[in-house]
């Protein structure tokens, strides 16, 4: 028996998951493949997808529809729990630069699609189609999708985005490849000059906490209790522990300093020197290498019971004499202030006996391996909350009819809000990193894998009968139009790195491949900064955008 005999003889579901698995496999394999430092990655699963759909392998439509808009959903809402927690905080001070620069290239993405659609004659659903695949943003191909389906284009119309898709898809990676080559080339860009010059501002612009140890010399400061030292709150700084008479202690707000005592200061090394300057010396002793019953210990806030609670309200140094000494949230060191609000994986320094350290284990929770354990409920909670959120239509002035977020940019939003808020009660919205990755491969996969197969039916017959050779020239000009505008403009006018450039190049076009060849250039965050800090915001345009087109061109 012949396989496609075999996949005739089964129910639609075997049979569309076994394709499925086939399209997965496949294209995996593919994806693997690398031509220097670029790779198809996730991509060689369209590509597989429209092999085996030429093959005439296929999967029920309503099997299909399902598989592909539920891997949607996972791929967009698991991007959202990844980017939410830094999204707000990328659109200040140097992000609203790199921002309104990837805002730029959407935008001229859209007026180029715009206009092939106008003045070259190309069908909307071919226009949205290429748009997607020129700019390698998936979401958008799905977003493009649902729309058109909400203003009842016919099914037939439906499977011509992904066609578009699929064609403009190879330059869409290309193109990024090559106006990074051409910035540099042209401008004669010199990238050591720039990898030093980016590494500079950075150590700059970095305060990491430090620690001082600063003897009291000041006679001002005689018998004025630790909590009301000059400068110590306006400056963020905080008391370790202290030393008297030669014997290390946690330090107390309420204990009265003398002339003599040692202090460890944690906090920015600038107010640090300012402390000491107002405190009296630095000491000789280093109060961390002095033997004592006093010592220190990392602890993870995993308790439910405390998240959204402020450090203060906990009052952990007089329940349980112990002193939190700095904050580590997502690599980021903070000082821990008594406003500062604790979070799911927020990762203390508390300073303390051991028997009242274990105390404070119990009230934070520290349990480490809860950080590799995906929350279950709120995933599905918040999926839930996207879709309805997608299904809420908002009208909006000039517009012909109201705009849905639909299933790519509702679970998209409520994934990056729930991400930022953290917890509502007993739900946290935290996801391990290596759950996050397993779960977006699998909805992307899906997603790609359905579109391929339905684009294969018709892909070659399209580009050896039909218009492929004008679709491949669209596309290249919604790729390489606004990346060489935008590319240049920022070098220009802007100034901007080159390294970061080239960050917000791959970031603007949503490009994980664009994005190793940037990393490979020199060893440097520059490219990956800059691609976080626009990551978010693009993904929401680009899933809006299509939209906005169909709402204005459909007719």
């Amino acid at each position: 028996m012949e396989f496609a005999d075999l996949l005739a003889g089964l129910d639609p579901v075997p049979r569309g998951l076994v394709v499925l698995c086939l399209v997965a496999v496949t294209g995996l394999l593919i994806g693997r493949l690398r031509l220097g430092t670029v790779s198809l990655g996730i991509g060689g699963v369209l590509f597989a997808g429209i092999f085996w759909g030429h093959m005439g392998l296929h999967v029920d439509p309503e099997v299909g529809q399902f598989l592909r808009e539920f891997g949607l959903i996972l791929f967009v809402y698991t991007i959202g729990i990844q980017v939410g927690p830094g999204f707000f905080s990328a659109l200040k001070r140097s992000g609203l630069a790199l921002n309104g620069m990837a805002a730029a290239l959407v935008g001229l993405s859209v007026l180029v699609a715009a206009g092939v659609h106008v003045v070259f004659g190309a069908p909307l659903p071919v226009a949205l189609g290429l748009m997607a695949g020129a700019t390698t943003n998936t979401p958008s191909l799905g977003a493009a999708t649902q729309m058109l389906k909400a203003v009842g284009a016919s099914p037939d119309l439906l499977g011509v985005p992904g066609l578009g898709y699929a064609v403009a898809y190879p330059f869409g990676i290309a193109g990024i490849l090559l106006t990074m080559v051409l910035v540099r080339a042209v401008l004669a860009v010199k990238v050591d000059q720039e990898q030093a010059a980016f590494e500079a501002a950075r150590a700059a612009e970095t305060q990491a906490l430090d620690t001082v140890n600063v003897e009291i010399t000041n006679p001002n400061m005689e018998n004025l209790p630790l909590g009301e030292l000059p400068g110590m709150e306006e400056m963020h700084v905080v008391v370790s522990r202290m030393q008297r008479d030669g014997a290390v202690q946690v330090a107390h707000p309420e204990t009265p300093v003398r002339v003599g005592d040692v202090l460890l200061l944690v906090g920015p090394p600038p107010r640090l020197r300012d402390m000491v300057r107002i405190l009296g010396r630095r000491a000789d002793t280093d109060l961390k290498a002095v033997p004592s019953e006093v010592k220190w210990e990392r602890l993870v806030v995993t308790s439910d019971k405390v998240l959204g609670h402020a450090i203060g309200s906990l009052n952990l140094l007089h329940r349980h004499d112990v002193v939190i000494s700095r904050v580590n949230r997502a690599g980021v060191e903070l000082t821990p202030s008594p406003g500062l609000k604790l979070e799911f994986g927020d990762i203390c320094t508390v300073i303390g006996h051991p028997r009242n350290i274990e105390a404070a284990a119990t009230v934070l929770g520290n349990r480490a391996q809860a950080l590799q354990q995906a929350q279950i409920l709120p995933i599905f909670l918040g999926i839930a909350l996207g879709v309805l959120l997608g299904s809420i239509p908002f009208a909006f002035p000039g517009m012909p009819a109201p705009v849905k977020l639909g299933l790519a940019g509702g679970p998209l939003i409520a994934a990056i809000v729930l991400a930022r808020i953290g917890h509502i009660g007993p739900f946290v919205w935290f996801m391990p990193p290596s759950a996050n990755h397993a779960l977006r491969e699998i909805g992307i996969v899906l997603f790609l894998g359905i579109v391929g197969l339905k684009a294969g039916e018709s892909f070659v017959a399209l580009l050896t009968e039909g218009d492929g050779l004008k679709w491949l020239l669209w596309g290249a000009l919604i790729t390489i139009v606004p990346l060489l505008i935008v590319g240049f403009a920022a070098r220009l006018f802007l100034r901007m790195n080159y390294l970061t450039l080239c960050g917000l190049l791959a970031g603007g076009m949503t490009d994980p491949p664009a994005l190793a060849f940037a990393n490979a250039i020199r060893p440097s965050e520059a490219p990956s900064l800059a691609y976080a800090t626009v990551y978010p915001l693009v993904m929401f345009l680009r899933i809006l955008a299509p939209q906005v087109l169909v709402l204005l061109l459909w007719v």
